[in-house]
């Protein structure tokens, strides 16, 4: 999530919250309660954005590790592609001897 998406839900639960306090006592709720049910709404999103966040922590699905992941996979495909054309373009008794130094070696 970026920087202005977070502003912007922000900015939202904000003004939720202020038609929630300008609207209650039009229906017949009083201010008090109107405050109390307003601070009630916002810690309920509160505790729900931590417990998010907590769970995309402990589950490694945070926005930076997900694009480390896509990069890593993008980055050993390119990789594996040049080390495989590099070994084609050798020729069979060099392709023969690097595989039975792999072998020796693993």
């Amino acid at each position: 999530m970026t920087k202005g998406k977070v502003i912007q839900i922000g900015l939202f639960i904000s003004l939720i919250g202020l038609i929630n306090y300008e609207l209650a006592p039009q229906i017949g709720i009083d201010n008090l309660t109107a405050t109390t049910l307003s601070s009630c709404i916002l810690i309920l999103i509160v505790i729900t954005w931590v417990t998010s966040y907590v769970y995309r922590v402990v589950n490694g699905k945070m926005t930076f590790m997900e694009q480390r992941k896509r990069y890593r996979k993008e980055y050993e495909k390119v990789v594996n592609d040049k080390l495989e054309t590099k070994f084609n373009s050798l020729p069979k008794e060099e392709q023969q001897k690097l595989m039975e130094d792999l072998e020796k070696n693993p």
